[in-house]
């Protein structure tokens, strides 16, 4: 029987870290980067003790035997933290997301260039359906007007992104709750710090519960994303990123009451049948 282990994961990665993109973009005006990161890698790092002191072993071994290629994931975590933190400052959610949307296709190309994954043209030809339905949804509201460097940012943050799943894909031997959090976040934890009280800014009651969710949800996303990805193939996986345009859709109209117009409903169907047709697509090959 075919497991759909791997695709919820995946659906449930995209529905928090569109919740993430929505609170880091609230925070960015308020908040520099550094800030922001710092207590989200603190976050997590306070919670994974909280949970071994309470139950010993909670989440898996710490220990690695590839103290190198985790290094590696975290300095990708990074540069994606930061790519869309400092673009979505500049820039609109959805302007933002179509620069993003490209990272499927290097997630595809990753995994057959270092992990020597088969693909297929079904795959490519849904990814590339799936992004289609991203420009009709999201091309007649965009303008464009933001500064270069934010979409730049955009594309460090997606670039990155790809590298981190590839990475992930290499360690899935070595998963484990204990193992992400520890070695994701820990090395960037104290790279940030001096950075991160150099522009402090003392948070009130409400913006502190809004900085840790940003922990939680970056934390949730990472976990899901990766366990995804170790279990499953990018071919499999991969075109499903697209779901995160209908999450983006419903957070854009609960906060900001961005109601969706025609041609964005019908991009959203499109990017949802692309979705499910690649998914039935791999699952039978």
């Amino acid at each position: 029987m075919t497991s759909f282990k791997g695709p919820l994961l995946l659906v449930g990665a995209m529905a928090l870290f569109a919740l993430l993109d929505a609170n880091s973009k609230l925070l960015a005006g308020r908040y520099g980067a550094n800030q922001v990161l710092f207590l989200r890698y603190g976050t997590l790092l306070a919670l994974l003790g909280l949970l071994r002191l309470w139950r010993p072993g909670t989440g898996g071994p710490l220990s690695t035997a590839w103290p190198g290629q985790h290094l590696l994931r975290a300095l990708c975590m990074a540069g994606s933290a930061y790519g869309f933190f400092l673009a979505f400052r500049e820039i609109p959610l959805a302007e933002g997301y179509l620069v993003y949307f490209t990272a499927p296709f290097f997630t595809l190309l990753l995994a057959a260039l270092v992990l020597g994954e088969k693909n297929g043209r079904a795959v490519w030809f849904w990814s590339a359906m799936g992004f289609l339905g991203v420009i009709v949804a999201m091309a007649p509201g965009l303008s464009a007007a933001g500064p270069w460097d934010a979409y730049a940012w955009a594309f460090l943050g997606t670039m990155t992104y790809a590298g981190f799943l590839t990475i992930s894909r290499v360690l899935r031997s070595e998963q484990g709750a204990a193992r992400l959090i520890f070695w994701s976040s820990g090395p960037l934890f104290l790279a940030i710090l001096p950075f991160a009280m150099a522009e402090w800014v003392m948070p009130d009651a409400y913006d502190w519960l809004a900085l840790i969710l940003n922990g939680l949800f970056a934390g949730g996303a990472t976990l899901a994303l990766a366990l995804a990805f170790s279990i499953d193939r990018a071919a499999r996986l991969a075109p499903l990123e697209f779901s995160s345009l209908v999450f983006a859709l419903l957070l854009d109209a609960a906060i900001w009451h961005l109601w969706p117009g025609g041609w964005t409903l019908a991009g959203a169907a499109i990017v949802v049948f692309a979705c499910l047709m690649s998914e039935r697509a791999t699952r039978t090959r």
